[in-house]
């Protein structure tokens, strides 16, 4: 067994490593923002006033253990972590000063900060921190996946977790905003509609479903002055709306607008506009419990969809097509991996006709092998308008190849409800792929077979023996390997589509300052945004 000195000049190469995998986002600002110290900022911005910002999806509840709605509270600038990422996607200190490893990773000290108070006034304590990862482990499924603890403890000044396996992305784990770092002695049962006691710069005044949520200084802050009084976050799903928001001044700065956005922001002396090559994948995932149990149909309907086109015509360029789990932003062996279900619609047709499926009413669609009708239901959510683009072009073209392929635009949250139960052939997602540092938690969460949200029943018991090797491998480049290997399965199970790799665009006036884009999209409103003097 290593020794812990060993270990910990181990884990700090691991982490340097793997996480400086994310280099090729391209920011045109570059500004610290969050838990880590920034530069006085007098000179270019004052203190007080309001800032509004459009957003998409809104969550139905702030509870942090529902769904996976602490994403909001950590973009709204109220909830914080042990740990946080910076700009380069690299872990940092954040309410934890430092930490270590020993026991050959199966155990984690970390030096928990002093002088943190939640905004109502609590001290943060080891305690506390201790009893915020209960309750969430408590209440949300979703935490056993990023790693599952055997004993939480408190020493002194110190947080120690020991887990039953080693887990070798631990801090990047407790980076997730699932993660976040709660105040358990009030009543918890109000988190719901008045928000979570946190530490952030910014405390939940009012909070209204699916249309606002206003948030206020936090006095108490432990990491300097909070520049702004107040800001409003408020709900525009529809993207040319929320670009017009933004355009006559009803919003200071608009979350999720698109390449084709770009024209309308051409005055430099008016608006800033960042840039950042996608960490994320829209996929769909397919139901192998239903109709595309059936490989072959699974195969044919990937080959039925011309990807390039859509991302390079329909979103005119505002995208990478897609293929692998993994975008080719991060260093995981795109170029390598192998697409046996490329687009190929006449491929695509034999597959079917191979496997028993024609049209026998004359219709145009395609019935199963048995002569049943065959209707595939896709469901999809309103919040990113290139999700409908992809899920509309591939509704056409798989007309083309005979399947009959009904649309069902939902709410984001409803999407959620729908996918944790099961009820789709079809489903649309778009995800960060690095929310730990790298992709591990992304693939176990959605391709392991006992995982709590892979609610489509794929099953391969080589992915699920090779994730078990990746969470226990700490070299960079054994894990490279790995993931690789568990992509080509996923792929060659035809598991999910994988429609493309959005270029993400942050749009703000230059009535703010401070507005800074991150790789791993936590982080929204921070101390640092300000209005400009």
């Amino acid at each position: 067994m290593p020794s812990t000195k060993g270990m910990n000049i181990k884990m700090n190469k691991f982490f340097k490593n793997v996480l400086g995998m994310i280099l090729s986002s391209t920011i045109s600002l570059s500004l610290m923002a969050g838990c880590a110290n920034s530069k006085d900022k007098a000179n270019v911005s004052k203190k007080g006033g309001e800032v509004t910002i459009g957003v998409t999806s809104f969550a139905d509840t702030l509870e942090p253990t529902e769904q996976s709605f602490s994403w909001v509270i950590t973009r709204y600038g109220v909830g914080e972590n042990l740990v946080r990422f910076n700009e380069k996607g690299e872990v940092e200190p954040c309410l934890a000063e430092s930490w270590q490893s020993s026991e050959g990773g199966k155990t984690w000290t970390f030096k928990i900060r002093k002088g943190v108070k939640f905004s109502n006034g609590d001290d943060m304590t080891p305690e506390m921190v201790k009893k915020s990862l209960e309750r969430t482990f408590k209440l949300s499924k979703r935490a056993v996946s990023f790693f599952e603890p055997a004993s939480i403890e408190v020493d002194g000044q110190n947080l120690k977790i020991t887990t039953k396996e080693p887990v070798a992305v631990i801090p990047g784990s407790l980076a997730d905003p699932l993660f976040l770092i709660v105040d358990t002695n009030v009543d918890t049962a109000s988190f719901a509609m008045k928000g979570p006691i946190c530490t952030g710069p910014y405390a939940v005044e009012s909070f209204k479903p699916t249309d606002s949520c206003v948030v206020i200084k936090n006095k108490n802050y432990w990491n300097g002055d909070v520049p702004l009084d107040k800001v409003t976050f408020k709900c525009i799903e529809d993207q040319t709306t929320r670009s017009m928001s933004l355009q006559t001044g009803e919003v200071d700065i608009a979350y999720n607008l698109k390449a084709e956005n770009l024209a309308e922001f051409k005055d430099t002396d008016k608006y800033n506009i960042q840039k950042l090559q996608s960490l994320r994948s829209t996929f769909a995932f397919m139901n192998h419990k239903g109709p595309l149990s059936d490989l072959k149909l699974r195969q044919a309907l990937i080959r039925g969809l011309d990807k390039q086109t859509y991302s390079n015509v329909l979103l005119e360029g505002g995208a990478i097509a897609g293929k692998a789990p993994v975008p080719p932003t991060l260093d995981f062996g795109f170029k390598e991996l192998k697409d046996e279900n490329s687009y190929n619609p006449e491929g695509a047709k034999a597959l079917l006709k191979e496997a028993g499926y024609k049209d026998i009413d004359g219709d145009g669609f395609v019935e199963t092998p048995d002569g049943k009708p065959l209707q595939l239901n896709f469901v999809i959510y309103t919040s990113r308008k290139e999700l409908s683009v992809y899920a509309q072009a591939a509704q056409v073209s798989l007309k083309e190849i005979g399947l009959n392929v009904k649309l069902n635009t939902v709410s984001y949250e409803t999407m959620l409800h729908t996918r944790e139960s099961g009820k789709f052939d079809l489903l649309i997602w778009n995800v960060l792929v690095a929310n730990t540092g790298d992709p591990e938690k992304y693939l176990r969460e959605n391709w392991y077979s006992t995982s709590s949200t892979n609610q489509t029943g794929y099953k391969n018991a080589e992915v699920d023996k090779l994730l078990n090797q990746l969470s226990k491998e700490f070299d960079k480049d054994s894990r490279k390997k790995l993931i690789i290997q568990i992509q080509q399965l996923i792929m060659d199970d035809a598991a999910t589509v994988f429609f493309g790799y959005e270029t993400t665009y942050l749009f703000s006036s230059k009535r703010v300052k401070g507005v800074t884009m991150y790789p791993t999209d936590y982080y929204w409103l921070t101390k640092d945004i300000t209005l400009a003097k």
